[in-house]
């Protein structure tokens, strides 16, 4: 296994691979051939970014029955589009627009890329993953389903800050059975094992790759378990993953109308 992570100091952007409280500097981009510069940094001492800069984000929509409520089981993995300018960093503040009433944290596993694919068998999926990571699939419950609902979910799930991302990608894990927990203001609101996704990432892949072709560095939310609520300026949400790490963001309120 691996920690990669992308990160920000003295002005430049690199990625490094991190061990107990340190950041080992690498040469070139994060799907090169792994070669370190020398430095190494403490992890306190860096600015975590998104660990990686997706060419494209794909999220499953109702993929554990926990979450479904009274919607049926869907047959095939309920995909949809955010885009990259909805990526925010570890620590990066989830700033909800001004006219957003109804603004739901998210917690998911996420799958990252590492191979281009097109019409993937299971076995090319799995081969194809290069690690995971956490996400928050940022979600305005009004725009999606309400009163005030979209065409599509353009807004309700795209709007900028919406995909927070991070802190880290680890490779070599087994994510079939990872355990997702959810904690809003330190409160317990989300927790289930990824054992319990209705659709599994190799089948996630696999489906999506039939239609679109899947590249290295590409972006899969795989869903979120239970119940959600609404977020308020001055929260704190955090998505912790069991051999990943915590993603932490505070909530603002955005001033523009």
């Amino acid at each position: 296994m691996a920690t990669y992570i992308r990160f920000k100091r003295d002005g430049r952007t690199v990625y490094g691979i991190a061990g107990t409280g340190v950041v080992a500097e690498l040469q070139g981009a994060l799907f090169d051939p792994p070669h370190f510069t020398g430095r190494q940094f403490p992890l306190d001492e860096v600015t975590l970014l998104t660990p990686c800069e997706p060419p494209k984000i794909l999220a499953v929509g109702q993929n554990y029955i926990s979450h479904l409520g009274e919607r049926k089981t869907p047959k095939n993995p309920e995909m949809f589009y955010k885009p990259i300018s909805s990526l925010q960093h570890h620590l990066g503040p989830i700033e909800l627009p001004a006219d957003a009433g109804d603004v739901h944290f998210e917690g998911e596993l996420v799958v990252v890329m590492g191979r281009t694919v097109r019409n993937a068998t299971r076995e090319e999926a799995v081969a194809a993953v290069f690690g995971v990571t956490c996400g928050n699939d940022v979600s305005d419950r009004n725009w999606q389903r309400g009163p005030a609902k979209d065409l599509q979910w353009w807004r309700a799930k795209g709007c900028d800050t919406f995909a927070p991302l991070g802190p880290q990608i680890v490779t070599g894990l087994d994510y079939s059975n990872l355990l997702l927990t959810t904690r809003l203001n330190g409160a317990l609101v989300q927790q289930q094992r990824t054992t319990d996704l209705i659709f599994d990432v190799p089948t996630v892949i696999s489906f999506i790759s039939r239609y679109v072709t899947l590249t290295p560095g590409d972006a899969i939310y795989t869903g979120t378990p239970g119940n959600t609520r609404a977020m308020q300026p001055g929260d704190v949400v955090e998505v912790e993953i069991e051999g990943i790490g915590i993603l932490r963001n505070p909530v603002t309120r955005s001033t523009t109308p």
